[in-house]
């Protein structure tokens, strides 16, 4: 049960192949030809056999050979037939290599391998290869070299010419995947294979679309987590590209909340081809810098300014070493290196001279990655230098990364660095572009861990209120809400409010602002006006009733001219925010297709779409994210002290994130939102306008199917006692666990060790560590008892209270969505407690919840505690076919 479930696709142990006539000149024939050619030179170990569809024989002669995959290039007429022959003699997998196939065609495809339970890749792809495996079932041309890097493509032409480009540049690869249209086994799939492949290394993705934003994030994240993954967009599309009820529906494009989602999956996302694979380069090494502090050294000061240029684009800091390390330095190097912003070595650099250079930056704390640059130079021994370096690589703990100007002078050295894994570059911003990517995976990876709630620990919201404005409005056949019914909705969240109401004359708008007090702000209230601003439907700063009247007289007659079919409640009549050093800054919402809700934040105001300072999340949003969200717009840096002003209360804006997190996770119903804008100084923030656009749901609430990404189930907490009278909270497992998860481990005799994992192992490694604790909600789920514990003070001076994992059960659902398996743990002076059956009808209800028919798992046949327990579960134990030292137990949910 440890085998991926494509394994039979991409490391079959036998494949069959359909191939009919070859001699046509049509492009089909052209790609059965390829299939055929490098299947039967590529040297393939495995059994290979050729059918044609049209020949005769029995259907249970061929399912003796028991073939893994069946590889099908035949015309679009005969597609059908072949997969039909091919699950019928119990092929596992297909591949169809063809162009063209339309939607009707693939559905019927589609039907066919779910009945047979094909995993079927294809049709309109070009195969795949397996070089190390010599298997090249694909028409993509001559099989990769060996390599650690996994390529995914959603382009046949372009990865044809990615290959060509890899083989000329010593690049290899695990896997290559082509992914057309229509596909059957898709993007998240492969990725979800590749991210448990031992032979890849690195991940690589050329992209065009998805079809499933919260599958497709699931699959990222999880292989994110254990391995770098780059990818490649292809098909931006710029904000403002479509038609918009509000302002964040003009300004933020898909592009943006693409960027927003790879970031939150723990993926880095390049712009050219070239650097797909500098990325990877890089990457591969799992270099991890702590800062953006990159120290440059040079033997001259052009190609040094040059990238220090490119760093200071990027938003980089360029470093010097320190004065006293650049004293201690200065005397191991020539006379005539200088060592300010950039270490140059000058013209006579020799190898010792770059190795003192490196050695200083390696063990100073100012410094976080280290660029080296050479440009070739009569006298200068390139391959000299190259090997100094790599004699050095191993001591080196930061990212080193190097670029060797030049050509035919620095081909060997080039060689020699490539050997010992430093990554080498021809130009310096190409250099100084990889340690930007590797600085992104690092800080994208700590987005990766954030798994917040769908509602914060802040005062509970009023949901049903909300909900039964919100279905009040739509029973009204309306989608936009009025500025008073979107105060109201937000209200309903905690957030504040300038306190405004509806004047329909003007003698009520003056009997208004007599009640609510001078001085006022009045505003055209209606649904069928966007920008109120643009039709001069705002006036502010009104000190008198006269005013008040005039105003109102003046507005309404100057609206109806301009917007003669809009239709206009009246006028509405608020205090003014009284902050008059305020910032005032922006917050909205929009529905993204197909990534659903994103949170978008910048400055505010009527110029929102010419100043274009904004940065977007996903939600849900927590405490870290927020602030980060605050810290990526350029504005952040007015909400410090400026100008005699005192500093903007970051914690109200904060906060107003987290309620708006927790309105999109609530409210499926939401679509469009503008809170612009909300003015924050010292004393908090308060919203001043509002406009929100809803529709009807496609899900129920509290289900948040309408996320990419689920939140963490918080509402799953529940605490129990033990029968010595103790008690414990079982919760659903968090990133932040791991060293919990870790310690349990530790902890085990070896005897449970062996029972859970099969191995002596005494700890998890960084990659099952990381597996573990990254989990996907919607398809997996983990549940930990906590027990909390005081341990005494060394001093004597009391108690520290600390918390540990005494339990851990989990399931993860298996391929055909309607089955799991599971896995259980329990801390050894914890059994015979009655934890292990808690832990397990926990999980086992979660399963129930989600749909799922059937739980199971292995035990080992010595395990007779686990046994005992699976029988009181009742679960049926049954032998194992595959392996008899295991046990089968099942469970109907």
């Amino acid at each position: 049960m440890d085998k991926h479930y494509l394994t039979p696709l991409f490391s079959p142990r036998s494949i069959v192949v359909f191939a009919g006539d070859m001699n046509t000149p049509d492009e089909q024939s052209a790609h059965a030809r390829l299939v055929v050619e490098h299947l039967q030179k590529g040297g393939f170990q495995g059994p290979l056999t050729f059918l044609d569809v049209g020949m005769s024989g029995r259907l249970s002669d061929l399912a003796h050979s028991h073939s893994d995959l069946a590889v099908i290039a035949l015309p679009h007429e005969q597609l059908c037939e072949a997969l039909e022959v091919a699950g019928r003699t119990q092929c596992k997998a297909a591949l169809i290599i063809s162009s063209g196939v339309d939607a009707a065609l693939a559905g019927q495809l589609h039907a066919i391998a779910q009945q047979h339970g094909i995993y079927l890749l294809g049709p309109n792809c070009m195969g795949f290869q397996r070089p190390r495996a010599l298997l090249n079932a694909s028409a993509l041309g001559r099989l990769a070299q060996d390599g650690a890097l996994g390529l995914v493509s959603q382009s046949g032409a372009l990865t044809t010419s990615m290959l060509d480009w890899a083989a000329k540049n010593g690049v290899g690869f695990s896997s290559v995947i082509s992914l057309g249209a229509n596909t059957a086994v898709d993007m998240a799939q492969v990725l979800d294979f590749l991210a448990e492949d031992r032979a890849t290394q690195s991940i690589v993705v050329y992209l065009e679309g998805i079809r499933d934003a919260r599958r497709f994030m699931s699959a990222l994240r999880a292989a994110a987590n254990v391995k770098p993954v780059i990818v490649l967009k292809a098909g931006r599309r710029p904000a403002g590209s479509k038609a918009a009820l509000t302002h964040s529906g003009a300004i933020v494009g898909s592009d943006d909340v693409f960027d927003a989602a790879l970031q939150r999956a723990g993926a880095v996302r390049v712009r050219t081809f070239v650097q797909l694979f500098s990325a990877a380069k890089c990457l591969s090494a799992r270099y991890l810098p702590v800062g953006n502090r990159l120290a440059i050294i040079t033997n001259g000061g052009g190609p040094g300014v040059l990238a220090a240029d490119w760093a200071n684009d990027l938003n980089l800091d360029v470093v010097s070493l320190p004065a006293e390390e650049a004293a201690a330095l200065k005397p191991q190097l020539s006379p005539l290196a200088t060592l300010h912003d950039l270490i140059d070595l000058a013209e006579d650099a020799v190898p010792a001279h770059y190795g003192a250079a490196v050695k200083a930056c390696v063990h100073s704390s100012s410094v976080d990655g280290i660029l080296v640059i050479l440009s070739p130079k009569p006298g200068v021994d390139s391959d000299a230098i190259a090997q100094e370096l790599a004699d050095l690589q191993k001591s080196v703990g930061k990212p080193l990364i190097t670029c060797w100007m030049g050509d035919e002078q620095v081909i060997g050295a080039r060689n020699i660095l490539r050997a010992a894994l430093i990554p080498t570059f021809r130009t310096p911003e190409a250099a100084v572009d990889a340690f930007n990517n590797i600085l992104l995976f690092h800080k994208n990876q700590q987005l990766l861990r954030q798994s917040p709630p769908p509602l914060s620990q802040l005062a509970k919201p009023d949901l049903e209120g909300a909900r039964i404005l919100i279905e009040s409005v739509l029973a009204e056949r309306r989608k936009v809400l009025t500025e008073m019914e979107s105060k109201a909705l937000l209200a309903a969240f905690h957030i504040p409010v300038t306190k405004t109401m509806l004047a329909r004359s003007a003698s009520e708008a003056i009997l208004v602002a007599n009640q609510l007090g001078y001085p006022v702000a009045l505003k055209i209230d209606s649904a069928d006006i966007s920008h109120k601003s643009d039709v001069h439907g705002v006036a502010l700063n009104i000190n008198n009733a006269a005013a008040v009247r005039d105003t109102w007289q003046d507005m309404m007659a100057t609206v109806t001219r301009l917007c003669p079919e809009a239709r206009l409640n009246g006028v509405t009549v608020q205090n003014m925010s009284g902050k008059p050093n305020g910032r005032e800054l922006y917050i909205g919402v929009i529905t993204d297709e197909p990534f659903g809700p994103v949170i978008a934040f910048g400055a505010g105001g009527t110029m929102i779409e010419l100043i274009a300072d904004r940065a977007i999340e996903l939600p849900p949003l927590n405490q870290f994210l927020a602030q980060r969200l605050i810290d990526r717009v350029r504005v952040a840096n007015l909400l410090g002290p400026w100008r005699g002003t005192p500093a903007a209360d970051r914690d109200a804006l904060e906060q107003i994130l987290l309620r708006v997190s927790e309105m999109v996770c609530a409210l499926p119903q939401l679509r469009e939102m503008d809170i612009n804008p909300v003015i924050v100084d010292a004393n908090g923030a308060l919203v001043v306008d509002a406009r929100i656009v809803i529709d009807h749901a496609p899900t129920e609430s509290g289900t948040y199917q309408h996320l990419a990404i689920l939140p963490y189930p918080s509402d799953r907490e529940t605490e129990w006692p033990m029968r010595d009278g103790s008690r414990y909270v079982v919760r659903p497992l968090h990133p932040h666990d791991a060293a919990m998860l870790q310690a349990l481990v530790r902890g085990l005799s070896p005897e449970s060790r062996y029972f859970r994992f099969v191995s002596s192992m005494k700890e998890l490694s960084d990659r099952m560590l990381a597996r573990f604790t990254l989990i996907d909600y919607e398809r997996e789920m983990a549940m930990v008892a906590i027990y909390p514990e005081r341990t005494p003070n060394p001093d004597g001076s009391g108690f520290t209270e600390t918390e540990r994992i005494i339990g851990v059960s989990r399931y993860v659902t298996n391929p055909d969505k309607a089955t799991c398996e599971f896995s259980l743990l329990i801390a050894d002076e914890f059994s015979g407690q009655g934890l292990g059956s808690r832990m397990m009808l926990s999980i086992i209800d979660v399963a129930r919840s989600k749909g799922l028919s059937w739980i199971e798992g292995l035990v080992l046949t010595k395990n007779a505690a686990m046994l005992k327990l699976m029988r009181s579960l009742d679960f049926e134990v049954r032998p194992y076919d595959e392996d008899p030292d295991f046990r089968l137990c099942v469970r109907q949910l």
